[in-house]
């Protein structure tokens, strides 16, 4: 646990690094390119060390309110950190300034493991590994060719072998490296090796639902992001509608009710994400002890998030350009960035699902299967 005083300290930094990644943040997010110069900036400023869970969860917000593409890269490094803990054998590394990312999209089974004298050799192609080509090292999950079992190990992420094809082209999240990845028979060696899979683990499961809290973290972040920046231009710039009968837009009672709703929203989609955050915490404390129950109540928890988030920040996303008006569609105000973010990242898997898992657990009990998405 990290004290009030060292959780303060880290929300200082990434107050600063979320500052000077609002200057420019519309600038890079038309430019597109590989987040080098951004991994570089967590790396300097430190927030790739932070090891306490709730402040990881804090930080990731702040910094994802700033920008969205580094805030996603942020919070799925600390999730790679974490979720190594889930296996027997963390291999742990000394450098604190590692930046992790991840190469294991549960519908993309596209990596096959050969046993190999002193560990394995990995081959195939994923389609998505969101920040993997500016990565120092990679948790990676494929499919060993003699078992039909799923291995996780860790890599090296410039280890020769593996191509990165910079091919992500989406309207959204435009700076995450989000683009595949091809393993030509890397070697992996046994001591890189986290784990096999246990699909009936309730704690490697775990993995699973860790993804969809950051998502819905990030979504909170997006729609925070959002209202604060179309907030400033309709303080400084936005005119009052003739018809009324104020001087200011600030003055305009559909716009102070629009804007009052809009915190609101996001406000109760914050403090869900973080209670959501905390029922994970408490199920990885657990550790082998935690229970097929227990992990059912926290996923069930995240999954409110996921639902109650999707909603708000697709919603508040569109509807701050009704508070800022025409003026404001400009490409040089890139508020359009923060929709197509978001729109992006709530496709990742279906909301529908998540809500439908939700009321099956709440009316009859039924638990959320245990798969690479719930």
């Amino acid at each position: 646990m990290t004290s009030n005083d060292g959780r303060q300290k880290w929300l200082t930094v990434a107050d600063e690094v979320a500052g000077g990644l609002r200057l420019d943040a519309a600038q890079r997010d038309r430019v597109g390119a590989e987040p080098v110069a951004e991994v570089e900036v967590l790396r300097r400023s430190g927030l790739l060390s932070v090891r306490d869970w709730g402040t990881q969860q804090a930080v990731t917000r702040v910094v994802g309110a700033a920008d969205g593409n580094v805030g996603h890269l942020l919070g799925y490094h600390y999730l790679q950190v974490w979720r190594r803990g889930l296996f027997n054998n963390p291999v742990v590394e000394e450098e604190d300034d590692l930046f992790w990312a991840g190469v294991s999209n549960p519908l993309d089974a596209a990596l096959r493991l050969e046993p190999v004298d002193g560990g394995f050799k990995v081959s195939g192609r994923k389609t998505f590994a969101t920040g993997a080509s500016v990565a120092d090292r990679l948790v990676v999950s494929a499919t060993r060719t003699d078992t039909g079992g799923k291995v996780t190990f860790t890599l090296d992420a410039k280890t020769d072998g593996i191509t990165y094809h910079g091919d992500w082209d989406n309207i959204g999240q435009r700076l995450t490296a989000s683009g595949g990845v091809t393993f030509d028979g890397v070697h992996v060696p046994a001591d890189r090796v986290l784990g096999a899979h246990d699909e009936h683990s309730p704690r490697q499961s775990l993995a699973a639902i860790g993804f969809q809290l950051v998502l819905a973290q990030l979504y909170v972040a997006l729609a925070e992001g959002a209202l604060a920046e179309a907030a400033q231009y309709t303080r400084t710039t936005t005119r009052p509608w003739f018809l009324s009968g104020v001087d200011t837009a600030t003055a305009d009672p559909y716009i102070l009710a629009t804007y009052g709703e809009l915190v609101a929203d996001v406000e109760a989609a914050g403090l869900l994400a973080d209670a959501a955050s905390e029922a994970l915490r408490e199920a990885s404390d657990l550790g082998a002890d935690l229970t097929a129950e227990q992990r059912a109540t926290a996923a069930a928890r995240i999954t409110s998030a996921k639902v109650v988030s999707t909603k708000v920040v697709n919603h508040t996303t569109s509807k701050v350009f009704e508070l800022c008006g025409a003026r404001a569609t400009a490409a040089g105000y890139a508020f359009d960035r923060f929709w197509r973010n978001a729109r992006t990242l709530t496709l990742h898997d279906p909301v529908s699902y998540k809500a439908r898992e939700l009321g099956a657990y709440y009316l009859t009990g039924e638990r959320a299967p245990f798969t690479g998405y719930s």
